[in-house]
């Protein structure tokens, strides 16, 4: 390991990026199998949840035999695994759409809403961490973890609901549900996706937060801190310059679980305000018993975590030069 200030070479880097693509597969084909095992214990048929409440057994049975529900389990798993390597997700049960489609056309309400949420939750929670950490053992310290700790501990649905009961209902401020394109306006898109993102950010500040906090409290002990600080750098400089650019490495970690995490945190604030995403198309697949739909959800997610693993692997060996993959 090359203890120099110098970027990874493009082996290096090309590496890291096959064996962490390698060892990925292995979990990728594990969360397809219990994925798919576990829908499969859901009470209910979907063939006649698709058919209806007046449907004859004949109809359903043609159902079944269409959606090849009447096969052995194993045959669908086959069948359903050959076609994903294929890069064919099946076709959606409820929506008679292929499932690649339905998902896309959800999926850039939830990325934006995402990275919404993620632009107010990073300079917000690494802020705050830094205020802790600079005024350790004071009130300051301990408004802010306990904030911290709120946020990490409230349920989404809860901060929703006390979200719109302050700022839409009484301060009449935003929308309290539904969800506006871009393409109808900036502003309007910016007023309803401001509640919800602001949902899914507190967890997020909560967390960096603290993260943060521990991380530039552990760096300040360090020698080269108190030698910098010895050489009359100011406070600022020190925890600028020194303390936060090494506390980047476990920071970026967080950030890259929140990127992953945003789905999960979706499902919840997307049902609260309506909003088209990613996370209301899960609940409705799931109420609907259209396994194609959760099933290619669960992978798209499943896959975006490796993809951001992946990515934060990468900005380590450039945040610190010292970290090697070879």
């Amino acid at each position: 390991m090359d203890g120099g200030a110098r970027p990874p070479g493009r082996v290096s880097l090309v590496n890291l990026i096959v064996s962490r693509t390698l060892t990925s597969i292995p979990v990728l084909v594990m969360v397809a199998l219990i994925t798919f095992f576990l829908l499969r214990l859901i009470p209910g048929d979907p063939a006649a949840a698709i058919a209806g409440t007046d449907a004859t057994p004949d109809q359903i049975a043609a159902i079944r035999e269409m959606l090849n529900l009447d096969r052995p389990l194993l045959d669908q798993l086959l069948a359903w695994g050959s076609s994903i390597l294929r890069g064919d997700f099946g076709v959606s049960i409820t929506q008679s759409r292929p499932v690649l489609d339905v998902i896309l056309e959800r999926l850039p309400v939830t990325i934006s809403l995402g990275l919404y949420s993620l632009i107010i939750a990073i300079p917000l929670g690494i802020l705050f961490g830094v205020i802790a950490a600079l005024k350790r053992g004071t009130t300051v310290d301990a408004s802010v973890t306990t904030v911290a700790l709120l946020g990490l501990s409230l349920p989404n649905f809860w901060v929703g609901l006390m979200g719109v009961l302050v700022f839409s209902v009484h301060l009449k401020w935003l929308p309290a549900m539904g969800y506006v394109s871009p393409e109808n306006g900036i502003w309007p898109w910016i007023r309803s996706m401001t509640l919800p993102a602001a949902v899914i950010g507190v967890a997020q500040i909560g967390l960096l937060a603290r993260i943060t906090r521990s991380t530039i409290l552990d760096i300040l002990r360090l020698d080269y801190i108190r030698t910098a600080r010895a050489k009359g750098m100011s406070e600022a400089r020190v925890v600028v310059r020194h303390a936060l650019r090494n506390a980047l490495i476990p920071i970026v970690t967080v950030i890259g679980a929140m990127f992953g995490l945003l789905i999960g945190g979706a499902v919840v604030t997307e049902a609260v305000f309506a909003i088209p995403g990613i996370g209301r198309l899960v609940i409705q697949s799931i109420v609907s018993r259209d396994y194609p739909v959760v099933q290619g959800i669960l992978l798209l997610t499943a896959f975006s975590f490796v993809l951001i693993n992946l990515l934060v692997d990468i900005i380590y060996t450039y945040l610190d030069p010292r970290v090697s993959y070879d």
